[in-house]
């Protein structure tokens, strides 16, 4: 009985039961027809025509094949307009609309098909919302990052790039790298979009398809640059590159170098002579006692030198983590230019250098200054200017009140006669260490190498501006404009 039932339930629920029925009825129909309609001829003689029975199988034919053809229209009907309704749900979701569903309430294979086509359509429309979801979240991300990323196919495509990578591409558009083949003949890189610092790099990954770190250097830039093959069933498919702008880094490592390099340097030679005199006394050669006191007085000159060095490093390193005391008041610029002058005056005497300053009647005030520092800065500078001034020339510091930008500023001048600095090397005369030229190598000047570097922070400490203007042989000048008002004054005046 369960079997039956089975059965029946399988047949009626299936598009073939339905037509496997339709056709036993109709077929039912028929057979019903064509006895009733000889039922009247049986046991009767067949004395009538056969043309007549003809006619009546012919009618009977017509009225079987009429409702064949009527029982026949149906069926197609409900089979083909779920079909139908399939199609253009089918048509809407290849043009986009994942939304589209198909309303068939038949309990068929036709239902089940189009229940299974409305839960792939709903999964679908998830997966194409993730997706998108995925793709803005990751277009977010690239947006905001700062490096610059590009993607490459493997023909050198530019396929994705966000906006500092499009940004880097049109930068770069105009560098073209030309390769060399193995015959030494100038052969142009197939990789048309790459731009031309990168084609190098882009060429090594697609041909090792390995992960490649390198730097590149583009117009007193450098890049570092990150290139990952894009790999899809083992095959190489393009590459990924990420840049970020190293240069500050660079910079900062190579003035790490240099400056271990240069303190070094400068250690060196007093601890050499240290060394050496200090052995020299111990092994007693020295002759006399004028001798003895001359060793005994490098020694003491070597070890100033070398105090010299140190609390010059330990103001740079304070001034550049901020960690200076500046004691701000109202300062007469007149009264510390005076002092300074009274300070140098023996020293220039002693080398045959006129010293004279030059001031304007009355008081020149500075609202909020360091007095110390300034007289720092022009002891520095005073202590430079001597050195490299010969015998017979004279050196001149001046002051006077100056407007600009409806500002008010103190300029203060160190001008000296001396051997001048060469022009190229008047942008980096106030790095670390750095030396001009011969006459200002460390035999002859005794000095550090830090005092313009010390200069030129104190100068910024107090808002100021310092500048240089140098000819060789015919001496140098430094200008200084230091604000007159308060750094908060001028503050609150720029914003009214």
């Amino acid at each position: 009985m369960k079997l039956w039932q089975f059965l029946v339930d399988k047949l009626w629920r299936s598009v073939v039961g339905k037509l496997w029925a339709t056709i036993m009825l109709l077929v039912a129909v028929v057979l019903l027809l064509l006895g009733f309609s000889f039922l009247q001829y049986i046991d009767v003689n067949f004395g009538k025509s056969s043309h007549e029975i003809k006619v009546l199988f012919f009618i009977i034919a017509i009225i079987g094949f009429l409702l064949s053809t009527l029982f026949a229209f149906f069926l197609s009907r409900k089979i083909q307009q779920p079909l139908l309704q399939l199609k253009e749900a089918a048509d809407s979701i290849a043009q986009g609309d994942y939304r589209s569903r198909v309303r068939i309430r038949s309990s068929d294979e036709i239902g089940d098909l189009a229940n299974t086509f409305n839960h792939m359509t709903e999964q679908l429309d998830k997966l194409i919302r993730d997706l998108n979801d995925e793709k803005d979240h990751l277009s977010s991300i690239l947006r905001s990052m700062g490096d610059a990323v590009i993607t490459f196919n493997a023909e050198g495509r530019v396929i994705l790039a966000n906006p500092q990578g499009q940004l880097l591409i049109n930068q770069w558009s105009g560098f073209e790298l030309v390769w060399n083949d193995e015959d030494g003949a100038d052969e142009q890189t197939p990789y048309g979009s790459v731009p031309g610092p990168l084609r190098d790099s882009f060429q090594k990954v697609m041909n090792h398809g390995k992960d490649l770190a390198d730097k590149v250097h583009v117009h007193n830039h450098v890049w570092s640059v990150v290139l990952a093959p894009l790999k899809s069933g083992g095959k190489l498919r393009g590459a990924v590159a990420v840049m970020r702008n190293v240069t500050e880094e660079f910079k900062l490592e190579k003035l790490r170098r240099d400056f271990v390099a240069n303190v070094s340097h400068e250690i060196r030679t007093p601890l050499s002579m240290l060394q050496g005199y200090s052995e020299a006394l111990l092994d007693d050669i020295a002759a006399s006692p004028e001798e003895r006191d001359e060793l005994v007085q490098v020694i003491y000159d070597e070890s100033l030198r070398m105090s010299r060095l140190v609390t010059d490093l330990l103001d740079m390193a304070r001034m550049e983590a901020g960690h200076v005391e500046m004691h701000y008041q109202p300062v007469d610029v007149s009264l510390i230019i005076k002092r300074v002058h009274r300070k140098f005056q023996v020293y220039a005497k002693e080398r045959d250098v006129k010293l004279d300053y030059q001031l304007p009647p009355g008081e020149l005030t500075m609202q909020a200054a360091d007095e110390d520092r300034l007289e720092q800065i022009l002891t520095n500078l005073l202590d430079n200017a001597i050195r490299h001034t010969p015998a017979g020339k004279s050196i001149t510091v001046s002051a006077q009140a100056a407007v600009m930008a409806d500002k008010r500023y103190v300029q203060l001048q160190v001008k000296d006669e001396g051997q001048g600095i060469p022009s190229e090397d008047l942008p980096f005369i106030f790095e670390r260490f750095y030396k001009a030229d011969k006459a200002r190598k460390r035999g002859t000047s005794g000095g550090t190498g830090l005092g313009l570097a010390i200069v030129r922070n104190l100068i910024e400490l107090h808002h100021g501006h310092i500048d240089v203007q140098s000819m060789i042989d015919q001496g140098t000048t430094f200008t200084m404009l230091l604000p007159v008002e308060a750094a908060h004054n001028l503050s609150k005046r720029s914003e009214s």
